[in-house]
């Protein structure tokens, strides 16, 4: 496990920057998604129903990475690497499922978020860092 620097960690919860999400297909190609998150600690998390393909490759092949920019100049990304365990406990996902929706809607939309978010076949995603690269201002 990596630590997540204080810098990364203002750089990943500023504004409501879409994670890009990747995971490793069957085939060994990557399979890429947006996904709204959240930091639990040194974990991203976020949340993916059972039986998408990205939960079908983290079962099969736990890797995965998340790539966080800044679509503005001067233009900055973080790119985390790290294992993915999938979650079923429900109190944890409509716990997590409520705060990602009232950080990306809304105080006043979280809850219905997170309800219709933590539904049976829905699973928490817990991405543990095991590298961080944060490339700041590369236009400068």
């Amino acid at each position: 496990m990596v630590d997540l620097t204080p810098e990364v960690r203002e750089f990943l919860l500023y504004s409501t920057r879409t994670g890009k999400c990747a995971t490793v297909r069957a085939d060994g190609r990557p399979h890429v998604v947006p996904v709204w998150f959240l930091l639990d600690g040194n974990d991203i998390v976020f949340t993916t129903w059972g039986k998408s393909v990205k939960a079908h490759n983290i079962r099969r092949d736990p890797r995965a990475s998340l790539c966080i920019d800044d679509e503005l100049p001067p233009f900055s990304y973080v790119l985390i690497e790290g294992d993915a365990t999938l979650v079923e406990d429900r109190e944890q996902l409509r716990y997590w499922a409520t705060r990602i929706g009232a950080r990306y809607m809304g105080a006043d939309r979280g809850e219905a978020y997170g309800k219709r978010n933590s539904v049976e076949g829905e699973l928490l995603v817990r991405l543990t860092p095991t590298r961080v690269s944060f490339k700041k201002d590369i236009a400068l």
